[in-house]
């Protein structure tokens, strides 16, 4: 495992044959459930070894559901009681209690092109796929409120973290200097190339200061490196997130592309990492 030269913020534990990280800043609260998957000790097998969550990749979805109940077991969660977010790189977040437990997993969803998730109820298991893209983990300890969201670059320019938080403060009353926010394994700066039409997509997102801290130029014309765990804390902050409450990323998954799925670094031969979060019931 290559971790990054900045705080550590996750901790990796087995379950038997499950390996799985969990992050530091949720675990002191008791009555949270958080993971997020690596490849280990599922049943998957070939490019999707082996804890593999996605059936979009072409995986026999027998296998991926055998993998929900191996890792749902090790984390102490009925797959029944996941809802499974339907991810189409959009801004569309949505909210879910126990009709929902299920869907994705054990039955048809009963939604589409849904990125992100939030409850308020016990028991219900918010679940969304990953292969390079940001995680992000919201829990209001005040209103005992979660809410976990997928954001990949369109996800992140369409700023989806603050429409979480907004949509957290809707339902909820959650105000953004109570969260504590998490930013779960992506891929870093130093791995996610992109071209000039994408950096400007950011130019037009974000303040011209938020924009330096995000997009550097490469030597090479029309290039970038965009950091988009840093885009996500600029709307973490933005919100009103206090900066001591949100935690970034110690592992980047195109350098640990062994250990979590990456998309960039098996050019595109991959499963799915899942991240998990639950109030206990």
């Amino acid at each position: 495992m290559i971790k990054k030269d900045i705080e550590e913020t996750t901790i990796y534990r087995k379950a038997g044959d499950v390996g799985l990280l969990e992050y530091k800043a949720l675990n002191v609260f008791d009555g949270i459930v958080n993971a997020f998957s690596t490849r280990e000790g599922g049943v998957s097998e070939g490019q999707y070894a082996t804890m593999n969550f996605s059936v979009t990749m072409g995986d026999d979805p027998e296998r991926v559901a055998e993998n929900f109940r191996i890792f749902g077991h090790a984390i102490g969660v009925d797959p029944q009681d996941m809802v499974y977010a339907d991810q189409k790189h959009t801004d569309h977040v949505m909210v879910v209690g126990s009709e929902h437990k299920g869907m994705g997993v054990t039955r048809p969803r009963g939604f589409k092109a849904v990125d992100g998730l939030v409850t308020n109820e016990r028991g219900v298991c918010l679940v969304t796929s990953y292969a390079d893209c940001v995680p992000l983990y919201f829990y209001d300890p005040v209103h005992n409120a979660i809410g976990l969201t997928h954001s990949g670059w369109r996800g992140t320019v369409a700023k989806i973290a603050a429409k979480t938080i907004g949509l957290m403060h809707e339902m909820y009353g959650t105000a953004a200097g109570d969260l504590v926010c998490c930013i779960g394994p992506c891929i870093g700066k130093e791995c996610y190339e992109v071209s000039e039409d994408v950096a400007k997509e950011f130019s037009a997102a974000y303040t011209k200061e938020q924009y330096e801290r995000i997009c550097e130029p490469r030597e090479e014309a029309g290039k970038y490196l965009v950091d988009l765990p840093q885009a996500n804390r600029e709307q973490f902050i933005e919100c009103g997130v206090p900066s001591g409450n949100i935690r970034m990323p110690d592992l980047c998954t195109a350098c640990n592309c062994g250990l979590l799925h990456s998309h960039r670094a098996t050019g595109g031969k991959r499963g799915g990492n899942c991240a998990f979060l639950m109030i206990k019931k």
